[in-house]
């Protein structure tokens, strides 16, 4: 039986990092029957309740390696000196990963943009995936989007040489693609998709939370991540509040914010995005059940479903849109990264479908929502033929793992 273990993984409170851990599982007990994955969880008790058939899937949670001095050390990184840039992870690693990390065949790289610049410099994730390859363990990056780093340049070289010892560097779009290939000069590069396009949906009763409409019903998301990308002095949430009463008044379709990271608490108990477009939800209040937000509780699986039950989908977050498109469904990617444009270029040969975060305000979003209405037929044809395609390439990205573990 084949064990790896999911390195860069740490909470299921963003639904796209479980859907990437769901059905990479999925993936490999395709390709190599019954296995063991070890997940790196902060949390073990709350993540196993939001995937409760984790254990007969062959998962077993660990302890993720999340050092307190790390954030100081990150802090440090941000200066302007080359030295500091790129220098190695200066913490001795424990003993108990280097024990978790024994057993296993092969260390897979998840996360989706952990390999990025999105959030901060990656070095706690490197040291993991470092420490690895130090200890002979293939080390493969997969299903994610990688750089640009040219925004801090003592980290390019030491970036490129530690991809460069990885098994092979698995991009989920073409714009990481390449970079890696193009820009960073490496030869260990194979394009895939994001696994989450495998995600099997499941079921859930929309009853009590569907927004009542002509019969078409538009899925919203946003959240504060998109703020750090806006123009000083706008007013997002105002914008998209304005936005969805077009949407209602001028359409008459009904409207679900969809909230997709944060913990699953109680309907009513707020966090995440839920917090965030809670205010656009009470402004919006003399609208009625026209606009309802999603509850939060629900894991990836039953939010799939949720996002697939939809007309239309706007959103934010990579893994809503994800989500979405791998449903069929009509999407605008509002964009802050290379992962959403590289994507949609996949998808649809184009960016027309991608609207810039500095850009969102309600008459963009009013341009995108006549797109997505004037395009329906054709984006739902290219959808049913093109998902398919990319879902395709990522179970053969599996195919590479075993090439690698027989080499």
């Amino acid at each position: 039986m084949k064990c790896f273990y999911l390195s860069g993984q740490r909470t299921f409170n963003n639904r796209g990092c479980e859907a990437i851990v769901r059905s990479t599982v999925d993936m490999l007990t395709a390709q190599f029957g019954e296995v063991e994955v070890l997940v790196p969880t902060t949390d073990a008790a709350r993540d196993s309740v939001q995937w409760p058939e984790a254990t007969k899937r062959g998962v077993r949670f660990v302890r993720a390696y999340q050092p307190l001095q790390g954030r100081y050390w990150v802090q440090l990184q941000r200066l302007p000196f080359r030295s500091l840039q790129g220098a190695s992870w200066p913490f001795p690693m424990p003993g108990w990963l280097r024990q978790d990390l024994a057993g296993v065949d092969a260390v897979l790289a998840v996360g989706g943009d952990n390999y990025s610049l999105d959030y901060r410099i990656p070095s706690p994730v490197m040291a993991v995936d470092r420490f690895a390859m130090d200890m002979g363990k293939p080390v493969i990056l997969w299903g994610g989007s990688v750089g640009p780093f040219d925004q801090v340049p003592g980290l390019v070289a030491p970036m490129t040489q530690h991809l460069s010892r990885m098994r092979h560097v698995a991009a989920r779009e073409s714009v990481s693609y390449g970079y890696l290939t193009e820009k960073l000069g490496l030869r260990n590069v194979i394009q895939t998709a994001d696994p989450a396009f495998l995600l099997a949906a499941e079921p859930v009763d929309l009853e009590a939370f569907w927004p009542r409409g002509d019969g078409r019903v538009l899925g919203l998301n946003v959240s504060d991540l998109i703020e750090r990308y806006r123009r000083p002095g706008q007013d997002l949430r105002s914008e998209v509040a304005d936005f969805i009463r077009h949407v209602v008044t001028a359409h008459g379709m009904g409207v679900l914010l969809v909230p997709h990271v944060n913990p699953p608490r109680t309907a009513n108990d707020f966090s995440g995005d839920s917090a965030y477009m809670a205010p656009m939800l009470a402004q919006l209040a003399d609208l009625g059940d026209t606009v309802k937000m999603m509850p939060q509780q629900f894991n990836a699986a039953q939010t799939k479903y949720v996002i697939g039950k939809l007309s239309f989908f706007i959103g934010a977050r990579t893994h809503a849109t994800i989500a979405a498109l791998s449903s069929g469904v009509p999407t605008i990617s509002i964009a802050y990264s290379v992962k959403a444009r590289g994507i949609n270029r996949d998808l649809f040969g184009s960016e027309d479908m991608v609207l810039q975060t500095p850009d969102v305000s309600a008459a963009t979003l009013g341009v995108a929502l006549a797109r997505l209405l004037h395009d329906e037929s054709p984006l739902r044809s290219t959808l049913a033929r093109r998902v398919g395609e990319l879902q395709m390439m990522a179970r053969s990205a599996t195919a590479h793992i075993s090439e690698q573990l027989a080499s």
